[in-house]
């Protein structure tokens, strides 16, 4: 008799462990909806956030990518600001190259004093070229002058990038001041490390009124790249991402759709392992300071110097 009863035991088994996998996928499942309606519900929150822009950079046409470069893309970032006329110069111009393969991200500043050979237009200081052609005549001028292929685009304007600050680190951006800032740039800053909000930080970054001028500004653009970065690295960062990119996709004008536009955020953000290296143009030895009377004081560069250091630091032939 006892044989015929052990059959049905596994049986009964069987179907609670049956149970238990649905309950299992249930509580994933579920979690899985969390999650999606927690990013919809906060994008849709940062986007709210995100008053219109206000920036037509007008027409871009990007370059294709080099076969032999597949893994690498180039951004062009510029940073606007209006003088009151209702028309805008970049205040910043960089290059930030990605190079997938490699796992690093590099970024070049361009000085906006150099002068430079603007296409349609007599040479200017650089940052005058949006101010004359907008976005593609300062593609066109930069890629002229020293070979670097650009591929995207993304601009904001300055009373924008406060907003992005504060949004994507509510705690601030800790930054070593070396010195007490304050002329023309609204916030007064104090020496030592500070917790810097988004308007601070774009005080701290746009200071120039000291003996390293333009040169000591450009070197303070990139450690609040590289201190954005690290503090993207931190614990709970990725809670804020959905906020995030739904801001960015209303405060910055970019050529991406919204779906690449916040893939590309995101790797960005995440991806621990990339490197950050910089670069400033003109480099050292290569620049003489100079006057003309259409452009005020410029910096002259050495283009052919200049377009060798950047091959090798983007690991590219330039053309």
């Amino acid at each position: 008799m006892e044989e015929h009863y052990e059959g049905p035991v596994p049986k009964r088994r069987r179907k609670k462990k049956l149970r238990i996998g649905r309950v299992i996928f249930l509580i994933v499942t579920l979690c899985f909806i969390g999650a999606g309606l927690y990013s919809y519900v906060e994008y849709n929150a940062g986007k709210s956030l995100a008053k219109d822009n206000g920036i037509d950079p007008g027409p871009f046409k990007g370059d294709a990518t080099d076969p032999k470069y597949t893994s690498i893309e180039n951004y062009l970032l510029l940073g606007v600001d209006d003088d009151g006329s209702g028309r805008s110069r970049t205040d910043t111009m960089m290059v930030l190259s990605w190079d997938k393969g490699a796992g690093k991200i590099r970024v070049i500043s361009f000085m906006r004093d150099i002068y430079a050979e603007i296409p349609a237009y007599k040479s200017y200081k650089l940052n005058t070229a949006y101010y004359l052609g907008k976005l593609q005549t300062t593609k066109d001028t930069i890629t002229g002058m020293f070979g670097v292929p650009i591929h995207h685009y993304a601009i904001v304007d300055f009373a924008n990038f406060e907003s992005i600050v504060d949004i994507a680190f509510p705690g601030g951006v800790e930054i070593d001041v070396k010195k007490e800032m304050s002329e023309k740039i609204g916030v007064t800053l104090m020496p030592g490390k500070k917790q810097l909000n988004g308007k601070e930080l774009l005080g701290y970054a746009r200071f120039r009124a000291d003996a390293e001028g333009d040169f000591g500004r450009v070197a303070r653009q990139q450690e609040v790249i590289s201190a954005m970065k690290d503090e993207a690295m931190r614990p709970g960062m990725i809670a804020n991402i959905p906020k995030l990119a739904g801001a960015l996709s209303g405060f910055i004008n970019t050529d991406l759709t919204s779906k690449d536009e916040i893939s590309r955020a995101i790797t960005l953000l995440v991806k621990k392992g990339a490197e950050v290296e910089t670069m400033t143009v003109p480099i050292e030895g290569s620049y003489s300071f100079n006057s003309y009377p259409h452009a005020g004081s410029v910096i002259e560069v050495d283009t052919v110097k200049n377009k060798e250091a950047i091959s090798e630091f983007l690991s590219m032939q330039l053309d």
